[in-house]
This record gives C-alpha cells, structure tokens and sequence, in this order.
C-alpha cells in the first residue's frame, strides 16, 4: 500500500495553520483529490478550561511545569498516531495542522525540560511530504488570537515560538510561506506548492 501524501502546516499561534489546513483539505476534495484534515494539537485550551473550572490560571498551574509538558506531548502523540494511522487506512491524502516539531518548539519556548525523551519517542513518526512554515510576524498573529477570542498570547511568547522554530535543525527544509499576507493569498501559495505532488 502506498503512503498517502501528508502535508503538514506549522507555525506560531496565530498564524493561520487551522484555518488554512481545513480550507486546503476542503479544496482538494473539491478538485478529485480525496483529503482529510488532521488537528495534531496538545489539547491545551481543553486543560486551560479545566483548570479555571478548579479555580487555576492555566493547565500548567494545574498538572505542575513537568506533568503539563508530559501531558502535552502524551496528547499529541496520540492525535498523531490516529493521524498516521487513518492516513494510511483510507489512503486520502492528509493536511496536518501541526506536527512533530510543534512540540519541540513550545517546550523550547516555555523552557521545558525533556524536549530530548519527546524527540526520541516522536522519532516514530514519518515526516511529512512537504511541511510549510506560515511565517507570520509575531504582532500580526497576537491581533489574530486576540480576534479570534478564544485565548491570549503574551508577544513575547511569540516570538520565542517563531524562534524556537527558525532554531530547528530542520527548519532549512521547511517552505516558507508568508502567513502575513490576505488569507486567499496564503491559500494560493500553498495550492501551487500542493499541486505538483498530489497531480
């Protein structure tokens, strides 16, 4: 059985990847091209809403630094299996709204201890076929999250994120797409990147 094409989109909160991976998806079903979107996400705003119903500022607060990074990558790694797994079984190509290094880069960012044991144990999973960087100034993407109303990111937070990801030793085989400009032309850029591998 031939592996399907996954296409992985990742960058800071508030870049755009959600969005732009769902529309993806969406146009590639739409052209013959049967594709499913993946969210591959720590579950963060799940344990933030916990925490605050006991009275907690946030999931770290509540599970301890340790226990939440634990947590975090548990999560993660499970919504990644599933991904890899449904991909595989249906054969639709996969757009995947983050990845192995999303982890990689939170933990740097916040200072996180075991970044390494998450590394090892990510080490299962296949890369992707192409994995594009929305790079998205970090000014622009904290009015994004703060007009989406969902949560808040502290600016300087975001550009820990984006520098924990430019940081990576993979990040000079990610395609850099610009997540600052209009979103139709952010959808465009990463349609004439996708074309050529999925025919």
């Amino acid at each position: 059985m031939a592996r399907p094409v996954l296409i992985a989109l990742v960058g800071v909160d508030g870049s755009g990847k959600s969005t732009q991976a769902r529309a993806l998806a969406r146009r590639l079903t739409a052209r013959g091209v049967p594709a499913r979107y993946f969210e591959n996400a720590g579950g963060r705003p799940l344990w933030n809403r916990l925490a605050r119903a006991l009275g907690r500022p946030d999931g770290r607060a509540l599970f301890g630094r340790t226990g939440y990074a634990a947590l975090e990558a548990t999560v993660r790694a499970a919504a990644m299996a599933r991904t890899v797994l449904v991909s595989r079984v249906t054969g639709r190509t996969a757009v995947l709204d983050r990845w192995t290094w999303c982890q990689d880069v939170i933990m740097t960012a916040r200072g996180d201890r075991g970044r390494r044991t998450v590394r090892r144990a990510y080490a299962v999973f296949p890369r992707p076929t192409v994995v594009c960087f929305l790079a998205t100034t970090p000014e622009v993407a904290q009015a994004r999250v703060t007009a989406r109303g969902i949560d808040t990111e502290e600016l300087a937070h975001l550009r820990a994120l984006d520098a924990a990801y430019r940081a990576l030793a993979d990040f000079g085989t990610f395609v850099v797409v610009d997540g600052d400009r209009d979103p139709d032309e952010v959808a465009a850029a990463l349609d004439r990147l996708v074309t050529p591998l999925v025919g």
